[in-house]
């Protein structure tokens, strides 16, 4: 393992090419501070979830731009990151994020009933990931979100698989089933749950609660 296993993975993130309507997030270049900012919270999250020894991973498809997009954590949008007290470690002072200035948008319905269902999750919070760690977007909106191609997924698999390794997950959980297919694209097999869009944070929540007890028991 490398002296710097976060350190390494970002590197491997950021030495994925990004198409035109897709939006690499974590450049670490002067002229980008919305890029330095997204990979400092990165680092932070991996950094606080290495302290927790997640075995478990829930994979969504990729960054949404009212979420990760802005605040470089998935699932994690404006409130998330800046929630007092923090989501993840409850510290008062909350979990040492940076907070983006001036968003676009400062919430997330997608981030909001992800932790919304962690908030009673029992035990070693699961690590939270897109297998596409850049933002795919519609062609001349970055404000919108697509879905990766199948050249993408292939792309981000091997780095998914990577964290997953760094961690040492057992067990991964698909967001959705385009997630899971995405998943078994880049030959990982997952359970999937319902994607709290669209209608489905009650199911999601409850599917989620199941994985959790299931998880205590074993």
């Amino acid at each position: 393992m490398a002296a710097d296993p976060i350190g390494a993975f970002l590197d491997r993130v950021r030495a994925l090419p990004a198409p035109a309507d897709a939006e690499a997030l974590y450049l670490d270049d002067p002229a980008d501070p919305a890029g330095r900012l997204r990979g400092r919270n990165l680092t932070r999250y991996l950094e606080l979830m290495r302290e927790i020894g997640p075995k478990v991973m829930l994979v969504a498809e990729a960054p949404g731009y009212r979420g990760a997009t802005i605040t470089g954590v998935p699932f994690m949008g404006v409130r998330q990151v800046g929630a007092r007290p923090g989501l993840i470690t409850g510290r008062p002072e909350g979990d040492g994020f940076l907070v983006p200035e001036n968003p676009v948008v400062d919430w997330e319905a997608s981030a909001s009933a992800v932790w919304g269902a962690l908030a009673v999750w029992k035990g070693r919070l699961p690590l939270l990931w897109g297998i596409y760690p850049h933002h795919p977007f519609l062609a001349g909106d970055v404000h919108t979100n697509r879905t990766p191609r199948a050249s993408e997924v292939a792309a981000g698999a091997p780095i998914a698989l990577a964290l997953a390794e760094t961690f040492g997950i057992t067990t991964f959980v698909a967001v959705g089933r385009k997630s899971q297919g995405a998943l078994a694209a880049g030959g990982i097999t997952a359970t999937a749950v319902r994607h709290p869009a669209q209608g489905g944070a009650r199911i999601f929540a409850e599917q989620v609660a199941a994985l959790n007890a299931r998880q205590e028991r074993e």
